[in-house]
């Protein structure tokens, strides 16, 4: 089994992420987790011996059964932010990707996933956003409201803070 690269320390963890962009018909896709209002980017982590692309086109693969293209690079963020008991700094590439096969999903409303963390299955759901609401949602990071709107004539790099206690 191949492992993701996430390093742990007592007071913090460094992942390794990366992330599909997927635009239909003026809708995006994105994941949210049924316990959280936050919405997020699929994707997952990317383990040893792994190219980015294999990462995003297995994790497509495993949490909705959709085979993808993957595109251009689109966005570099660095992501501060709690998790569980630690910091966690979060190198995140987010790549255009597209359906291979546009009959693998539904290309429209919510549908269900699932995602695997650290060996545990977690229910998520996945919705097909018109972008013009992005701006209304709890979105991660909150840079994407903007770099959707702003097109992908280049690629953009952000830095994501979130302040906050370690819980």
């Amino acid at each position: 089994m191949a492992q993701d690269i996430l390093f742990k320390t007592d007071n913090y963890l460094f992942s390794y992420r990366v992330a599909g962009i997927l635009i239909r018909n003026g809708r995006v896709l994105l994941q949210k987790p049924s316990n959280d209002p936050g919405y997020a980017f699929p994707g997952g982590h990317v383990s040893f011996d792994e190219t980015n692309a294999q990462t995003l086109e297995r994790e497509f693969r495993e949490e909705i059964g959709a085979e993808i293209k993957t595109g251009a690079l689109a966005w570099v963020g660095e992501l501060f932010f709690p998790w569980k008991d630690r910091t966690c700094h979060q190198i995140c590439l987010y790549y255009l990707v597209s359906l291979s096969e546009e009959s693998s999903i539904p290309l429209s409303g919510t549908f269900q996933g699932v995602e695997t963390l650290e060996g545990r299955n977690f229910q998520m759901n996945y919705s097909w956003v018109d972008l013009s609401c992005t701006a209304e949602l709890e979105l991660y990071p909150p840079q994407a409201k903007d770099l959707l709107l702003q097109g992908f004539d280049r690629t953009h790099h952000f830095i994501y803070r979130e302040t906050g206690e370690v819980l």
